[in-house]
């Protein structure tokens, strides 16, 4: 059978003069419309969105929950799939001769910081006390809450929401932008991922319609990051004693503390984004990696060093093991209180961060494929899957660990358990030092939290920028990173004063909905791109365009 070669050019029509020149009318000034009518919405009427926005979360988590977990147990399969399967692994995401940008180290730092290094300091105690207080086996009577008997349970939940899921949704995204753009020189954005399946008509309204989702979806997603992080960098103010105003009597953020930290993070963020992936985001990223494994030693040395050492090697065999059974079990709720119970768990928890991942995918998966340029599929996938799979295994086992082993033997006595989930880090912290180790301690967690959400926040206004300019990172983006900085400031903020941190959960979950469904047609799309091009390759047909200069 003779095959085409494959299809390298999809026009985008850009502006040629005026503000908006080189970006698309029609994708930026939608998505600009709809999450401009959203803040306007949530700030001019309050209740009216808190309750749309929970009937549409209801509705939901009533009606797809079990598209989420299905959904996400695709995206593994497929991407270690992909590892495997021999064709697609030796593959480079580039011309043969290419090799990458940026080093193993410099690579590992970007796509951790960006992909989920805010919520390991949340997270990464918070989760794990969590379920060792309440988890799907505690529902049903297999498990005690609170006692030794159900830590592994704890980390086996803990490992299934942080670990091949999470990265799964980012790698696929990633390498469909990279195969796409590199291979193929094609825009680098979300709709080149579907030429295989819709080819030239993606240069039209299909296409923009594509890319408008990703963008919200993207906003959205980081808007949950930021406002998680947000409430733990006021947090983190208070305790190093920049003030009490910036909390209120309950120990969560105040009004005038999430604008603060708004300001200060977003203003931040946006003249890294200025800068450059090069630059700012380049250089934050390895500060914070240096940081983190600052801190990280702290846990390892001072901390429960062989209880977290255990709870990491059994914790990857258990979840290893239940792993399969894990991903696609789907709990409904059934008028018992078990079943009730469990399937409010579910959609509280994985449901939730099955949302969260796909709505960061657009914004993760366009950001590594920015820097993976010259890896191959191989490399790729068990790099971006793998080892930032380890790097969450180890904060939550030895961070987490450290905290239940002070609930349980160390005596704690509840301080850490019942301090609100951002705070619950700096608590540990304070109950394991003396006050003045303890502020400076402190201090270095407000630091890293800081170079996180920055690099988070600018990357995210970059990578929007890039889908705007039908995937060109040139610098004529500069106006419209400033729009785009102050615009997802504004979402954080009037969500997390109109409903708090639940209201940016129920939007996120609502955004994520249509982009999921984007990312299963890019699984389809890739696997066929992949086996035509082995096909081309034996009849010697070139599947990768040379780009200018090479």
């Amino acid at each position: 059978m003779s095959l085409l070669p494959p299809l390298t050019k999809l026009p985008i029509r850009t502006a040629s003069k005026g503000f908006y020149k080189g970006f698309s009318r029609d994708v930026t000034i939608s998505a600009k419309f709809i999450i401009g009518a959203l803040v306007i919405w949530a700030v001019a009427f309050p209740d009216q969105a808190g309750g749309v926005l929970n009937q549409f979360n209801a509705f939901i988590l009533g009606n797809f929950a079990s598209w989420y977990i299905w959904v996400v147990s695709a995206f593994v399969v497929v991407c270690l799939g992909l590892a495997l399967w021999p064709t697609a692994g030796k593959m480079k995401l580039g011309q043969d001769h290419e090799v990458p940008e940026f080093s193993n180290f410099s690579w590992f730092s970007m796509m951790f910081g960006a992909g989920i290094g805010v919520g390991m300091l949340t997270w990464a105690v918070a989760e794990p006390v969590y379920h060792f207080g309440n988890n799907p086996e505690v529902i049903q009577g297999l498990a005690t809450g609170g006692t030794a008997d159900n830590i592994r349970n704890a980390y086996k939940w803990s490992f299934l929401h942080w670990g091949l899921g999470a990265w799964a949704c980012y790698a696929l995204a990633g390498l469909s932008l990279a195969f796409f753009s590199y291979r193929r020189n094609l825009p680098l954005t979300i709709r080149s991922s579907l030429t295989p399946l819709f080819g030239k008509a993606l240069s039209g309204p299909l296409g923009h319609v594509i890319d408008i989702v990703a963008v919200v979806a993207t906003i959205l997603g980081v808007a949950q990051t930021l406002g998680f992080g947000v409430e733990q960098f006021v947090a983190g103010l208070s305790r190093i004693g920049v003030g009490d105003w910036l909390t209120n009597e309950e120990g969560t953020a105040s009004s005038m503390g999430i604008i603060v930290a708004i300001v200060v993070i977003m203003s931040a963020s946006t003249l890294s984004a200025l800068s450059g992936v090069g630059k700012g985001i380049k250089w934050l990223s390895n500060i914070n990696m240096v940081l983190s494994i600052a801190l990280l030693a702290f846990f390892l040395v001072f901390g429960s060093t062989w209880f977290g050492l255990s709870a990491l090697v059994v914790g990857i065999w258990d979840y290893l093991i239940a792993l399969p059974g894990m991903m696609v079990t789907v709990w409904q709720a059934d008028g018992t209180e078990t079943g009730d119970a469990l399937s409010g768990w579910q959609g509280a928890w994985s449901v939730f961060y099955w949302a969260w991942w796909i709505a960061f995918a657009p914004f993760v998966g366009l950001f590594l494929a920015r820097i993976s340029r010259g890896r191959s599929i191989r490399e790729f996938v068990l790099g971006a899957m793998i080892v930032p799979s380890l790097m969450c295994f180890v904060w939550f086992t030895w961070a987490g660990g450290t905290a239940i082993d002070l609930e349980l033997t160390g005596g704690a006595n509840g301080i850490i358990s019942s301090a609100p989930d951002g705070d619950k880090i700096f608590a540990m912290t304070e109950f394991m030092l003396s006050p003045t180790l303890g502020w400076l301690m402190a201090v270095m967690i407000v630091v890293l939290l800081m170079t996180y959400l920055v690099t988070s926040a600018d990357s995210a206004v970059l990578i929007v920028n890039t889908i705007n300019a039908a995937g060109d990172e040139g610098p004529k983006a500069r106006p419209h990173i400033i729009f785009w900085g102050v615009a997802l400031g504004a979402v954080v903020a009037a969500l997390l004063l109109v409903g708090g941190i639940k209201a940016i959960q129920t939007a996120m979950v609502i955004g994520a909905l249509p982009f999921s469904m984007v990312m299963l047609l890019m699984c389809f799309a890739l696997v066929k791109a992949i086996y035509r091009d082995g096909m081309r390759q034996r009849q010697g047909i070139a599947t990768v365009v040379p780009t200018t200069g090479s």
